[in-house]
Protein backbone atom coordinates (compact mmCIF):
# COMPACT_ATOMS: atom_id res chain seq x y z
CA UNK A 1 0.00 0.00 0.00
CA UNK A 2 1.27 3.60 -0.89
CA UNK A 3 1.41 6.10 2.38
CA UNK A 4 0.09 9.25 1.68
CA UNK A 5 1.77 12.15 1.53
CA UNK A 6 0.57 15.84 2.24
CA UNK A 7 2.31 18.64 1.21
CA UNK A 8 3.24 22.03 3.51
CA UNK A 9 5.05 25.14 2.56
CA UNK A 10 7.51 25.72 5.96
CA UNK A 11 7.62 29.57 6.33
CA UNK A 12 10.84 30.42 8.51
CA UNK A 13 11.95 33.64 9.93
CA UNK A 14 14.96 35.69 7.62
CA UNK A 15 17.71 35.06 10.04
CA UNK A 16 20.13 32.88 10.67
CA UNK A 17 19.47 31.33 7.38
CA UNK A 18 22.96 29.22 7.18
CA UNK A 19 20.89 27.30 10.74
CA UNK A 20 17.57 25.98 9.02
CA UNK A 21 18.74 23.16 7.16
CA UNK A 22 21.17 21.71 10.05
CA UNK A 23 18.12 22.67 12.17
CA UNK A 24 15.78 20.45 9.97
CA UNK A 25 17.24 17.76 9.87
CA UNK A 26 18.12 17.33 13.82
CA UNK A 27 14.78 17.66 14.57
CA UNK A 28 13.83 14.96 11.91
CA UNK A 29 16.26 12.45 13.86
CA UNK A 30 15.18 13.56 17.48
CA UNK A 31 11.63 12.64 17.03
CA UNK A 32 12.16 9.91 13.63
CA UNK A 33 10.12 11.84 11.84
CA UNK A 34 9.38 10.73 7.97
CA UNK A 35 9.77 13.49 5.28
CA UNK A 36 10.34 14.34 2.31
CA UNK A 37 11.01 16.46 -1.17
CA UNK A 38 11.77 19.81 0.39
CA UNK A 39 13.12 22.99 -1.56
CA UNK A 40 16.25 22.91 -3.53
CA UNK A 41 16.90 26.81 -2.50
CA UNK A 42 17.99 26.81 0.71
CA UNK A 43 18.09 30.63 0.76
CA UNK A 44 13.98 31.05 0.59
CA UNK A 45 11.66 31.82 2.96
CA UNK A 46 9.23 29.11 1.87
CA UNK A 47 10.17 25.25 1.64
CA UNK A 48 7.73 22.91 0.18
CA UNK A 49 8.21 19.49 1.79
CA UNK A 50 5.97 16.31 2.05
CA UNK A 51 4.86 15.24 5.91
CA UNK A 52 2.95 12.05 6.20
CA UNK A 53 0.53 13.53 8.29
CA UNK A 54 -0.43 17.22 10.59
CA UNK A 55 0.37 15.09 13.31
CA UNK A 56 4.13 14.76 12.17
CA UNK A 57 3.96 18.43 10.92
CA UNK A 58 2.92 19.74 13.94
CA UNK A 59 5.62 17.92 15.97
CA UNK A 60 8.43 19.43 13.46
CA UNK A 61 7.24 23.20 14.39
CA UNK A 62 7.12 21.77 18.37
CA UNK A 63 10.64 22.59 18.49
CA UNK A 64 11.64 24.95 15.55
CA UNK A 65 13.17 27.83 16.60
CA UNK A 66 14.04 28.90 13.20
CA UNK A 67 10.28 27.85 11.43
CA UNK A 68 7.63 31.35 12.00
CA UNK A 69 4.59 29.00 10.76
CA UNK A 70 3.17 26.05 9.02
CA UNK A 71 1.05 26.01 6.09
CA UNK A 72 -0.94 23.02 4.10
CA UNK A 73 -0.46 23.57 0.62
CA UNK A 74 -3.55 23.89 -1.25
CA UNK A 75 -1.57 25.34 -4.52
CA UNK A 76 2.03 26.25 -5.55
CA UNK A 77 2.49 27.91 -8.93
CA UNK A 78 5.18 30.53 -10.36
CA UNK A 79 2.77 32.91 -12.45
CA UNK A 80 -0.87 34.15 -11.83
CA UNK A 81 -2.81 32.30 -14.40
CA UNK A 82 -1.64 29.13 -13.47
CA UNK A 83 -1.71 29.58 -9.84
CA UNK A 84 -5.71 30.09 -9.64
CA UNK A 85 -6.26 27.59 -12.44
CA UNK A 86 -4.65 24.94 -10.10
CA UNK A 87 -6.18 26.51 -6.76
CA UNK A 88 -9.47 26.09 -8.62
CA UNK A 89 -8.54 22.54 -9.50
CA UNK A 90 -7.37 21.61 -6.37
CA UNK A 91 -10.90 22.93 -4.46
CA UNK A 92 -13.18 21.20 -7.12
CA UNK A 93 -11.03 17.53 -6.68
CA UNK A 94 -10.61 18.11 -2.96
CA UNK A 95 -14.12 19.65 -2.21
CA UNK A 96 -15.20 17.03 0.51
CA UNK A 97 -12.60 16.88 2.69
CA UNK A 98 -11.97 20.48 2.45
CA UNK A 99 -15.35 21.33 3.31
CA UNK A 100 -15.22 21.23 6.89
CA UNK A 101 -12.39 24.49 6.53
CA UNK A 102 -14.82 26.16 3.88
CA UNK A 103 -17.65 25.64 6.28
CA UNK A 104 -16.43 27.04 9.19
CA UNK A 105 -18.26 29.61 11.50
CA UNK A 106 -14.77 32.05 10.79
CA UNK A 107 -12.33 32.48 8.63
CA UNK A 108 -9.78 34.71 7.99
CA UNK A 109 -7.78 34.91 4.76
CA UNK A 110 -4.19 37.11 5.31
CA UNK A 111 -2.17 38.20 2.20
CA UNK A 112 1.81 37.92 3.00
CA UNK A 113 4.45 39.24 0.41
CA UNK A 114 8.11 38.71 0.79
CA UNK A 115 10.47 41.39 -1.23
CA UNK A 116 7.90 43.60 -2.09
CA UNK A 117 5.10 45.95 -0.72
CA UNK A 118 1.68 45.75 -1.30
CA UNK A 119 -1.24 48.34 -0.27
CA UNK A 120 -4.52 47.43 1.16
CA UNK A 121 -6.41 47.81 -1.35
CA UNK A 122 -3.47 45.63 -3.44
CA UNK A 123 -4.40 42.83 -0.75
CA UNK A 124 -8.12 42.96 -0.61
CA UNK A 125 -7.40 42.89 -4.60
CA UNK A 126 -5.85 39.57 -4.18
CA UNK A 127 -8.40 38.06 -2.01
CA UNK A 128 -10.78 39.15 -3.92
CA UNK A 129 -9.49 37.52 -6.96
CA UNK A 130 -10.19 33.81 -5.10
CA UNK A 131 -13.76 34.67 -5.09
CA UNK A 132 -14.18 31.20 -6.65
CA UNK A 133 -13.18 29.70 -3.04
CA UNK A 134 -16.56 28.11 -1.41
CA UNK A 135 -15.53 30.20 2.17
CA UNK A 136 -19.32 29.76 3.79
CA UNK A 137 -18.56 31.09 6.97
CA UNK A 138 -18.57 35.04 8.85
CA UNK A 139 -14.67 37.26 8.45
CA UNK A 140 -12.89 37.14 11.86
CA UNK A 141 -9.98 38.62 11.45
CA UNK A 142 -8.77 38.85 15.55
CA UNK A 143 -9.75 35.27 16.33
CA UNK A 144 -11.01 33.14 13.29
CA UNK A 145 -11.82 29.42 12.82
CA UNK A 146 -10.01 28.71 10.08
CA UNK A 147 -7.05 30.60 8.33
CA UNK A 148 -5.99 30.94 4.78
CA UNK A 149 -2.44 32.61 3.73
CA UNK A 150 -1.63 33.84 0.26
CA UNK A 151 2.22 33.95 -0.24
CA UNK A 152 4.09 35.55 -3.25
CA UNK A 153 7.92 35.39 -3.11
CA UNK A 154 9.63 38.68 -5.37
CA UNK A 155 12.98 36.96 -4.91
CA UNK A 156 15.97 37.91 -2.77
CA UNK A 157 17.43 40.46 -3.69
CA UNK A 158 15.71 43.90 -2.73
CA UNK A 159 17.72 45.87 -5.66
CA UNK A 160 16.77 44.08 -8.35
CA UNK A 161 13.19 43.19 -7.22
CA UNK A 162 11.45 40.74 -10.72
CA UNK A 163 8.55 42.41 -12.12
CA UNK A 164 6.33 39.09 -11.44
CA UNK A 165 6.65 36.72 -8.05
CA UNK A 166 8.46 33.48 -8.86
CA UNK A 167 6.55 31.80 -6.35
CA UNK A 168 2.89 31.69 -5.29
CA UNK A 169 1.32 29.80 -2.83
CA UNK A 170 -1.62 28.73 -0.86
CA UNK A 171 -3.10 26.99 2.12
CA UNK A 172 -4.07 26.40 5.43
CA UNK A 173 -2.61 28.10 8.24
CA UNK A 174 -1.46 24.88 11.11
CA UNK A 175 0.78 25.83 13.66
CA UNK A 176 3.35 27.83 14.72
CA UNK A 177 6.98 27.60 15.34
CA UNK A 178 8.74 28.31 18.62
CA UNK A 179 9.55 31.86 18.07
CA UNK A 180 7.78 32.62 21.54
CA UNK A 181 10.92 31.42 22.84
CA UNK A 182 13.22 33.99 21.83
CA UNK A 183 11.26 36.37 23.99
CA UNK A 184 10.67 34.32 26.90
CA UNK A 185 14.60 33.83 27.43
CA UNK A 186 15.66 37.37 26.52
CA UNK A 187 18.94 38.30 27.82
CA UNK A 188 17.04 41.64 28.18
CA UNK A 189 15.14 40.42 31.72
CA UNK A 190 17.29 37.42 32.30
CA UNK A 191 18.83 37.53 35.86
CA UNK A 192 22.49 36.98 35.87
CA UNK A 193 24.55 37.46 32.31
CA UNK A 194 27.82 38.43 31.01
CA UNK A 195 29.99 39.97 28.49
CA UNK A 196 29.43 36.51 26.53
CA UNK A 197 26.20 35.49 27.05
CA UNK A 198 24.65 33.45 24.24
CA UNK A 199 21.77 35.09 22.87
CA UNK A 200 18.70 33.27 23.07
CA UNK A 201 17.44 31.92 20.00
CA UNK A 202 21.12 30.69 18.93
CA UNK A 203 21.49 28.53 22.28
CA UNK A 204 17.75 27.16 20.89
CA UNK A 205 19.23 26.62 17.99
CA UNK A 206 22.21 24.70 19.56
CA UNK A 207 19.94 22.81 21.76
CA UNK A 208 18.05 21.43 18.93
CA UNK A 209 21.60 20.52 17.22
CA UNK A 210 22.49 18.67 20.34
CA UNK A 211 19.29 16.63 20.35
CA UNK A 212 18.08 17.60 23.64
CA UNK A 213 15.13 15.91 25.28
CA UNK A 214 13.48 15.37 27.83
CA UNK A 215 15.84 13.36 30.94
CA UNK A 216 19.24 14.21 29.03
CA UNK A 217 22.50 14.74 31.00
CA UNK A 218 23.69 17.91 29.21
CA UNK A 219 27.21 19.59 29.98
CA UNK A 220 28.96 23.13 29.13
CA UNK A 221 32.42 22.64 29.84
CA UNK A 222 32.96 26.23 29.43
CA UNK A 223 29.83 27.36 31.10
CA UNK A 224 30.56 31.47 31.98
CA UNK A 225 26.68 32.73 33.03
CA UNK A 226 24.93 29.24 31.80
CA UNK A 227 23.24 30.65 28.61
CA UNK A 228 23.22 27.00 26.98
CA UNK A 229 22.15 25.56 30.33
CA UNK A 230 18.94 27.53 30.01
CA UNK A 231 17.95 26.71 26.66
CA UNK A 232 19.14 22.92 27.03
CA UNK A 233 17.09 22.92 30.73
CA UNK A 234 13.63 24.32 28.63
CA UNK A 235 13.70 21.12 26.46
CA UNK A 236 13.97 19.21 28.84
CA UNK A 237 17.70 18.44 29.30
CA UNK A 238 19.31 18.11 33.13
CA UNK A 239 21.93 20.45 33.14
CA UNK A 240 25.86 20.79 34.32
CA UNK A 241 28.30 23.30 33.93
CA UNK A 242 32.19 23.84 34.55
CA UNK A 243 34.42 26.68 34.16
CA UNK A 244 38.05 28.03 35.32
CA UNK A 245 36.53 31.63 36.67
CA UNK A 246 35.54 31.50 40.05
CA UNK A 247 34.50 35.13 40.11
CA UNK A 248 32.28 34.53 37.15
CA UNK A 249 30.32 31.88 38.74
CA UNK A 250 29.39 33.34 42.01
CA UNK A 251 28.79 36.40 40.49
CA UNK A 252 31.48 38.73 41.71
CA UNK A 253 32.64 39.93 38.29
CA UNK A 254 31.80 43.95 37.58
CA UNK A 255 28.55 43.63 36.09
CA UNK A 256 27.62 43.89 32.36
CA UNK A 257 24.57 46.12 32.05
CA UNK A 258 25.43 49.33 32.55
CA UNK A 259 23.00 50.62 34.37
CA UNK A 260 24.10 48.38 36.99
CA UNK A 261 26.95 49.20 39.85
CA UNK A 262 26.80 45.96 41.51
CA UNK A 263 26.09 42.62 41.65
CA UNK A 264 22.73 41.61 43.56
CA UNK A 265 23.55 38.96 46.22
CA UNK A 266 20.83 36.33 44.13
CA UNK A 267 22.42 36.60 40.83
CA UNK A 268 23.58 32.77 39.77
CA UNK A 269 23.20 30.48 36.99
CA UNK A 270 20.66 28.67 39.78
CA UNK A 271 18.63 31.79 39.72
CA UNK A 272 18.22 31.99 35.68
CA UNK A 273 16.74 28.60 36.00
CA UNK A 274 14.72 29.13 38.13
CA UNK A 275 13.37 32.55 36.37
CA UNK A 276 12.49 30.31 33.60
CA UNK A 277 10.83 27.24 36.13
CA UNK A 278 13.95 25.06 34.98
CA UNK A 279 14.91 24.54 38.73
CA UNK A 280 14.41 21.08 39.28
CA UNK A 281 16.89 21.00 35.89
CA UNK A 282 19.76 22.31 37.35
CA UNK A 283 22.65 19.84 38.69
CA UNK A 284 25.47 21.88 39.55
CA UNK A 285 28.02 24.04 38.13
CA UNK A 286 31.99 23.62 39.38
CA UNK A 287 35.22 25.85 39.14
CA UNK A 288 37.48 23.42 37.28
CA UNK A 289 40.31 23.95 34.39
CA UNK A 290 39.26 22.15 31.52
CA UNK A 291 43.06 21.23 30.26
CA UNK A 292 42.98 19.27 33.88
CA UNK A 293 41.00 15.62 33.33
CA UNK A 294 38.69 15.80 35.95
CA UNK A 295 35.56 13.41 35.49
CA UNK A 296 35.66 10.08 36.18
CA UNK A 297 36.11 7.57 32.91
CA UNK A 298 32.46 5.85 32.72
CA UNK A 299 31.13 9.43 33.15
CA UNK A 300 28.48 10.35 30.21
CA UNK A 301 26.97 12.77 28.36
CA UNK A 302 24.12 12.89 26.27
CA UNK A 303 25.25 15.33 24.46
CA UNK A 304 27.74 18.40 25.38
CA UNK A 305 26.81 22.45 24.11
CA UNK A 306 29.56 24.50 24.40
CA UNK A 307 30.89 27.95 23.58
CA UNK A 308 35.08 27.96 24.14
CA UNK A 309 36.19 31.56 24.86
CA UNK A 310 38.43 32.89 22.19
CA UNK A 311 40.50 35.08 24.10
CA UNK A 312 38.82 38.48 22.75
CA UNK A 313 35.94 39.50 25.26
CA UNK A 314 36.78 36.69 28.03
CA UNK A 315 40.32 34.84 28.49
CA UNK A 316 41.77 31.76 27.40
CA UNK A 317 43.54 30.50 30.04
CA UNK A 318 44.21 27.51 31.96
CA UNK A 319 46.04 26.63 35.68
CA UNK A 320 49.95 26.58 34.75
CA UNK A 321 52.36 23.73 35.35
CA UNK A 322 55.46 24.52 36.71
CA UNK A 323 58.61 21.92 36.18
CA UNK A 324 60.44 23.71 38.38
CA UNK A 325 58.41 25.13 41.32
CA UNK A 326 59.38 28.00 43.92
CA UNK A 327 60.38 27.52 47.40
CA UNK A 328 57.62 27.28 49.67
CA UNK A 329 56.97 30.63 51.09
CA UNK A 330 53.36 30.40 52.01
CA UNK A 331 52.10 29.89 55.41
CA UNK A 332 48.98 27.79 56.26
CA UNK A 333 46.38 30.22 56.56
CA UNK A 334 47.26 32.25 53.28
CA UNK A 335 45.10 31.87 50.49
CA UNK A 336 46.29 30.19 47.22
CA UNK A 337 45.75 31.78 43.65
CA UNK A 338 46.91 29.31 41.27
CA UNK A 339 48.59 30.85 38.31
CA UNK A 340 47.53 30.67 34.58
CA UNK A 341 48.65 30.53 31.37
CA UNK A 342 47.68 31.31 27.67
CA UNK A 343 45.28 28.18 26.78
CA UNK A 344 45.42 28.46 22.70
CA UNK A 345 42.64 27.63 21.12
CA UNK A 346 44.67 25.16 19.18
CA UNK A 347 45.18 22.95 22.17
CA UNK A 348 41.80 23.82 23.29
CA UNK A 349 39.90 22.22 20.44
CA UNK A 350 41.93 18.93 20.75
CA UNK A 351 40.77 18.61 24.51
CA UNK A 352 37.15 19.76 23.49
CA UNK A 353 37.25 16.75 21.00
CA UNK A 354 38.79 14.33 22.97
CA UNK A 355 37.02 15.01 25.78
CA UNK A 356 33.53 14.51 23.55
CA UNK A 357 35.04 11.03 22.25
CA UNK A 358 35.87 9.85 25.67
CA UNK A 359 32.50 10.99 27.55
CA UNK A 360 29.41 11.36 25.06
CA UNK A 361 27.41 8.03 25.36
CA UNK A 362 27.11 6.93 21.48
CA UNK A 363 25.37 8.91 19.14
CA UNK A 364 25.59 11.73 21.54
CA UNK A 365 26.81 14.63 20.27
CA UNK A 366 28.94 17.56 20.70
CA UNK A 367 27.53 21.21 19.51
CA UNK A 368 30.84 23.82 19.75
CA UNK A 369 31.76 27.34 18.21
CA UNK A 370 34.94 27.66 16.05
CA UNK A 371 36.20 31.39 15.56
CA UNK A 372 38.60 31.70 12.35
CA UNK A 373 39.61 34.67 9.80
CA UNK A 374 37.10 34.37 6.88
CA UNK A 375 40.13 34.42 4.16
CA UNK A 376 41.74 31.58 5.81
CA UNK A 377 38.67 28.94 5.90
CA UNK A 378 38.80 25.77 4.38
CA UNK A 379 37.24 22.22 5.25
CA UNK A 380 40.64 20.94 6.37
CA UNK A 381 40.74 22.97 9.28
CA UNK A 382 38.40 22.06 11.07
CA UNK A 383 38.93 19.83 13.58
CA UNK A 384 38.39 16.15 13.40
CA UNK A 385 38.54 12.82 15.82
CA UNK A 386 38.28 9.24 14.56
CA UNK A 387 35.36 8.70 17.12
CA UNK A 388 33.98 12.07 16.60
CA UNK A 389 31.65 12.59 12.82
CA UNK A 390 30.86 16.16 11.83
CA UNK A 391 27.20 16.40 10.93
CA UNK A 392 26.55 19.81 10.58
CA UNK A 393 28.58 23.05 10.06
CA UNK A 394 26.84 26.73 9.70
CA UNK A 395 28.55 30.07 9.42
CA UNK A 396 27.58 33.20 10.95
CA UNK A 397 29.66 36.52 10.19
CA UNK A 398 31.45 38.49 13.06
CA UNK A 399 33.03 42.10 13.17
CA UNK A 400 35.35 42.56 10.11
CA UNK A 401 36.51 39.83 8.10
CA UNK A 402 36.11 37.27 11.19
CA UNK A 403 33.32 34.59 11.26
CA UNK A 404 32.57 31.30 13.49
CA UNK A 405 30.87 28.26 12.78
CA UNK A 406 28.84 25.99 14.63
CA UNK A 407 30.13 22.50 14.71
CA UNK A 408 28.11 19.90 15.58
CA UNK A 409 29.80 16.01 16.12
CA UNK A 410 28.15 12.87 16.52
CA UNK A 411 30.13 10.34 18.28
CA UNK A 412 29.77 7.36 15.75
CA UNK A 413 32.24 4.61 17.63
CA UNK A 414 33.20 3.63 21.25
CA UNK A 415 36.11 5.25 22.72
CA UNK A 416 39.96 3.84 22.82
CA UNK A 417 42.64 4.84 23.99
CA UNK A 418 44.97 4.74 21.15
CA UNK A 419 42.59 7.00 19.09
CA UNK A 420 43.39 11.07 19.16
CA UNK A 421 41.98 13.94 17.57
CA UNK A 422 43.80 15.77 14.42
CA UNK A 423 44.67 19.57 15.87
CA UNK A 424 43.86 22.19 14.18
CA UNK A 425 46.56 23.84 11.80
CA UNK A 426 47.90 26.73 13.43
CA UNK A 427 50.85 29.05 12.02
CA UNK A 428 53.20 29.11 15.05
CA UNK A 429 52.20 32.64 17.55
CA UNK A 430 49.42 33.63 15.18
CA UNK A 431 46.44 32.69 17.03
CA UNK A 432 43.00 33.91 16.49
CA UNK A 433 43.12 36.42 19.15
CA UNK A 434 46.65 37.68 18.01
CA UNK A 435 45.56 37.87 14.23
CA UNK A 436 41.87 39.59 15.66
CA UNK A 437 43.91 42.60 17.30
CA UNK A 438 46.47 42.69 14.91
CA UNK A 439 45.04 45.63 12.61
CA UNK A 440 48.16 47.47 11.88
CA UNK A 441 50.17 44.86 10.27
CA UNK A 442 52.91 44.17 12.78
CA UNK A 443 52.48 41.30 15.54
CA UNK A 444 51.92 43.26 19.30
CA UNK A 445 52.51 41.32 22.25
CA UNK A 446 50.02 41.13 24.94
CA UNK A 447 52.49 43.14 27.10
CA UNK A 448 53.15 45.64 24.68
CA UNK A 449 49.45 46.17 23.88
CA UNK A 450 49.25 46.40 27.43
CA UNK A 451 51.85 49.04 28.18
CA UNK A 452 50.64 51.08 25.44
CA UNK A 453 47.31 50.95 26.32
CA UNK A 454 48.58 52.68 30.21
CA UNK A 455 50.58 54.91 28.17
CA UNK A 456 47.83 56.00 26.55
CA UNK A 457 45.36 56.26 29.95
CA UNK A 458 48.36 58.56 31.59
CA UNK A 459 48.39 61.00 28.44
CA UNK A 460 44.65 61.08 28.69
CA UNK A 461 45.08 61.81 32.71
CA UNK A 462 47.71 64.33 32.34
CA UNK A 463 45.24 66.39 29.74
CA UNK A 464 42.35 66.18 32.28
CA UNK A 465 44.56 67.95 34.91
CA UNK A 466 45.75 70.75 32.18
CA UNK A 467 42.16 71.42 31.34
CA UNK A 468 41.52 71.96 35.25
CA UNK A 469 39.14 68.53 35.29
CA UNK A 470 39.51 65.61 37.93
CA UNK A 471 40.03 62.26 36.56
CA UNK A 472 37.53 60.06 38.22
CA UNK A 473 39.13 55.92 38.25
CA UNK A 474 35.43 54.64 37.65
CA UNK A 475 36.53 50.82 37.53
CA UNK A 476 38.23 51.35 40.98
CA UNK A 477 34.73 52.11 42.38
CA UNK A 478 33.06 49.59 41.00
CA UNK A 479 36.09 47.15 42.41
CA UNK A 480 35.09 48.98 45.45
CA UNK A 481 31.40 48.48 45.49
CA UNK A 482 32.19 44.78 44.93
CA UNK A 483 34.47 43.68 47.59
CA UNK A 484 31.68 45.73 49.90
CA UNK A 485 29.70 43.50 49.35
CA UNK A 486 31.40 40.41 50.53
CA UNK A 487 32.51 42.05 53.41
Amino acid sequence: MTKFWKKYVLWFAQEHVDFRVAEFESIVKLFGLECRHFSDNRLKPFWLVEFPNDETALQYASRSVALRSIIELQAHAKTLPEFHQRLKTQVDTDRGALSQYFNAQSFKVTVETYNKHFTQREKVDKIEAMDYLPLQGAVNLKDPQVEWWYLEFWGLDPTDVPDAPEDIVFGRMLGQGQRHLIKQLSLKQRKFIGNTSMDAQLSLLMANQALVKDGDLVFDPFVGTGSLLVSAAKFGGYVLGADIDFMMLHARCRPSRITQKVREKDESIRANLKQYGCAERYMDVVVADFSCPLWHKSMRFDSIITDPPYGIREATEKVENKSHGKDNTRSPDMAHYPSTSHYSLQHLYTDLLQFGAKHLRLGGRLVCWLPFHREDYNEAMLPQHTHLKLVANSEQLLAGNTARRLLTYEKCTEYSDDSSPNPLPQEPGQDFRERYFNTNGSLESRQDRRMRKAAQREEGRLQMEMRGKIPCDGRAKKCDLNKARFD
